[in-house]
Parts: C-alpha cells; sequence; structure tokens
C-alpha cells in the first residue's frame, strides 16, 4: 500500500521508505491530533524523532530497542514536546531545537536543549542529513526541516512543524507583523527555493506538495492568514 500521509490518533502508522531514510508517520492526542515522525537511516538504523508531542507509550514502542539519536522540536508550543520528557528519560538522546525557542522548551518540559540551532544547521541522522531552515512567524524560533531524497526519481522532503499546512502558514494568533514575518520567510526560504514536487509534513493533518499550494500564496497574503 502506498504513502498517503493520512494518519488519526489510535490509528495505524503510515510509512514510506526513500532511498536511504524510512519515515514512520503517527498522530497522537485525540484532541490535538499532533504528527510525530521517525526518521530511520537505513545504512546505519540510527534514529531521529520530529515532535515528542505526546502518548509516550506509543512512541516508545516505535522507537524500539534500536533507540534513538536525536530529538527535534520544531517550535516551542505545549502540544508539540508533552512527550519529550519521557522520551529523552528512555533513550537519552540528544534534545535539539531552534535557538530562540530553546529556552522556552526547557522551561515548560524541564529538559535541556543541548543544541540551539540556526538557519542553514544541519542535523545528521546516520548517513542522511536534515537541513535546518528558520522560519520565525509562527513562534520565534520555529524550524522546518530538509531531507533531499538523492534517489532516482527521488525529490525534496520538508517537515515544516506549524509554519505550513495545506491551505495556509501556521497561526500568528492576529498579530499582524508575525504574520508578515511568516509568510514571506515561507516563501523566500521554502517556495522561492523548492520545486513543485517537494512533499511537506505538517505539525498536524495531511501532508502537500509545495507545487498544489504555489497557486495560492497571494491568496495567503491578501487574507491575512
Amino acid at each position: 500500500m502506498s504513502y498517503t500521509g493520512e494518519v488519526r490518533p489510535g490509528g495505524p502508522t503510515d510509512v514510506r521508505e526513500l532511498g536511504g531514510v524510512r519515515i514512520t508517520k503517527v498522530a497522537v492526542d485525540e484532541k490535538m491530533s499532533n504528527n510525530c515522525y521517525l526518521l530511520r537511516c537505513l545504512s546505519t538504523g540510527e534514529q531521529a524523532l520530529i515532535d515528542a508531542a505526546a502518548e509516550p507509550d506509543v512512541l516508545l514502542p516505535l522507537i524500539g530497542a534500536d533507540g534513538l539519536r536525536t530529538v527535534i522540536t520544531t517550535h516551542r508550543h505545549w502540544d508539540h514536546h508533552r512527550a519529550l520528557r519521557a522520551v529523552v528519560d528512555a533513550t537519552g538522546a540528544e534534545v535539539v531545537a531552534g535557538a530562540p525557542d530553546a529556552d522556552a522548551i526547557t522551561e515548560q518540559t524541564e529538559v535541556a536543549v543541548q543544541r540551539r540551532l540556526e538557519h542553514g544547521d544541519t542535523v545528521r541522522v546516520g548517513a542522511s542529513t536534515l537541513e535546518v531552515i528558520a522560519i520565525p512567524g509562527h513562534t520565534p524560533g520555529s524550524i522546518a526541516l530538509l531531507l533531499d531524497d538523492r534517489s532516482p526519481g527521488g525529490h525534496p522532503h520538508l517537515f515544516t512543524g506549524d509554519s505550513l499546512f495545506p491551505g495556509g502558514v501556521g497561526n500568528t494568533f492576529g498579530d499582524a507583523e508575525a504574520f508578515a514575518q511568516l509568510i514571506t520567510n515561507v516563501e523566500e526560504r521554502v517556495f522561492d527555493r523548492l520545486p513543485d514536487e517537494t512533499w511537506f509534513y505538517p505539525g498536524h493533518g495531511n501532508d502537500s506538495t509545495l507545487g498544489a499550494e504555489r497557486p495560492h500564496l497571494a491568496e495567503w497574503r491578501a487574507r491575512g492568514w
């Protein structure tokens, strides 16, 4: 069965295998329906988790006996790191996050952010590399993570947290300045750089491609959300 990215809390995971990485998507918490993504390097077995959002009893069996090298938190909002402490206690994984959000994450979780990420930094997952794209706006330290699948017929894969969804950018809670910052960063650092076939994986809900969303950028900017 081919990957769709359609998952729901309490339901099965969805898995896709790229040239060098396996992506497992799982939804947690019936109320918030957060997406968590477990990335596994197929050549080394090293694993990274994007957003330990909730339900460690779901996440830890997915991680399994091979352990976890890194937990990447896409931003500081409470619903994206409720399982962080339990996952780190169980695995000893390194905790990384966007630098401007790091202190808030530590204050909320009592887990130290060991590496503070800036735009252009990289995070290794075995033989593969995630490039950090800083996208302030939803929060000051929001980040996206770019995985370039270099296998034949491959294309970029982008984990966007709450900065980009099918149908629009993330919530800026009525702050016009934050919205302008967010939409500009999404346009310049994502759409202006990456091709239409780029598949993106948001922090909630279904996936999409940049090609499906690109025609609506002007509409999003005009409506202000």
